[in-house]
């Protein structure tokens, strides 16, 4: 059996309770610290703790670019690291935020995703060479192209994670997968093969764009809407009307990445006033941290950690 290598592992604020998980799950991977200290100004006043120890090892660090806010200091850090003459160094970035933005639809448009890759793709080469970039589910497949030859991409998915906990459900053999759209289905659908499957689609009727069924029978089966990310809502809401009125018994969702602006994540909240539960699960991963804590022990949401994929991607 192959030695595991060992892999000292830094990690933002955010990303605390994640990295604890990571280093739980395997003794190759030693967590390290950062002080995450401002000057008066404002701007960031950081050091990396044990600089001299690192040297001539695998290092890591866990991002969460969750808000543009954080996002200046932790990349401060990500571009020194590799430059205190460690052996390798990966950055684990699980959710890649500005991936809805990739296109520019007309002149002036700002292709923010993008602009994101591109300076990724500018930390700087280690000893071992260059950066591996883990990220989870990114939006569009298109986006693993954007990055330069000073990063190597390894895009990994949920969806086994999705996978184990559906045979774990009393009706896991009544599971039937929706696609919220064709998008979704191109993305997912390899991985989901063993499942029947539904596909939504959304037309275009005057002013509003409304959900139908396009293919696929829910009837009688717990159905599992899968997407991978989610913001207001409002899609996975539609098409929950959509199955529960061609016949679906239960409808739940998973998405990897539950961003949720706006506490958006309060309309899928199960109430006690004994009215319909359109939602049976809600799974969703620990990719955005301010979620993970925000919807914590509310029904119907249920977190999957990344925790144990992490461990194992930072061994490859």
């Amino acid at each position: 059996m192959k030695k595991k290598k060992q892999v000292l592992l830094y990690y933002c604020v955010e990303m605390e309770d994640v990295a604890r998980k990571i280093a739980s799950e395997s003794d190759s991977i030693i967590l390290h610290s950062i002080n995450w200290r401002s000057f008066a100004d404002g701007f960031p006043n950081l050091f990396i703790n044990n600089a001299h120890d690192i040297r001539g090892q695998h290092v890591a660090f866990l991002a969460s670019f969750s808000s543009p806010a954080v996002i200046f200091e932790q990349l401060s850090v990500i571009f020194a690291l590799p430059r205190l003459f460690v052996a390798s160094f990966t950055l684990v970035l699980p959710f890649f935020p500005t991936g809805t933005f990739e296109r520019m639809e007309e002149e002036g448009d700002v292709a923010t995703a993008f602009t994101m890759a591109r300076i990724i793709s500018n930390i700087p080469i280690s000893r071992g060479g260059p950066t591996s970039l883990v990220i989870y589910d990114i939006h569009a497949l298109q986006e693993r192209f954007y990055f330069g030859d000073h990063v190597l991409p390894l895009f990994e998915t949920g969806i086994p994670l999705l996978k184990q906990r559906l045979q774990q459900l009393p009706d896991s053999e009544k599971i039937v997968i929706a696609f919220p759209d064709d998008g979704a289905w191109k993305r997912f659908h390899k991985q989901l093969v063993h499942y029947p499957t539904v596909i939504c689609t959304k037309v275009r009727e005057g002013d509003k764009r409304i959900v139908r069924l396009k293919e696929g029978n829910p009837a009688g089966c717990h159905v599992v809407i899968v997407d991978d990310l989610v913001q207001s809502g409002g899609t996975l809401i539609e098409c929950q009307k959509v199955l529960a009125a061609h016949g679906a018994s239960k409808v739940s969702a998973y998405v990897t990445h539950g961003i949720f602006p706006n506490r958006s994540w309060e309309r899928f909240l199960h109430k006690n006033d004994g009215s319909e539960k359109a939602f049976t699960y809600f799974w969703t991963t620990d990719s955005c941290p301010h979620t993970v804590k925000a919807v914590a022990n509310n029904a119907p949401f249920e977190v999957i950690s990344l925790a144990g994929s992490i461990a194992d991607a930072l061994q490859i």
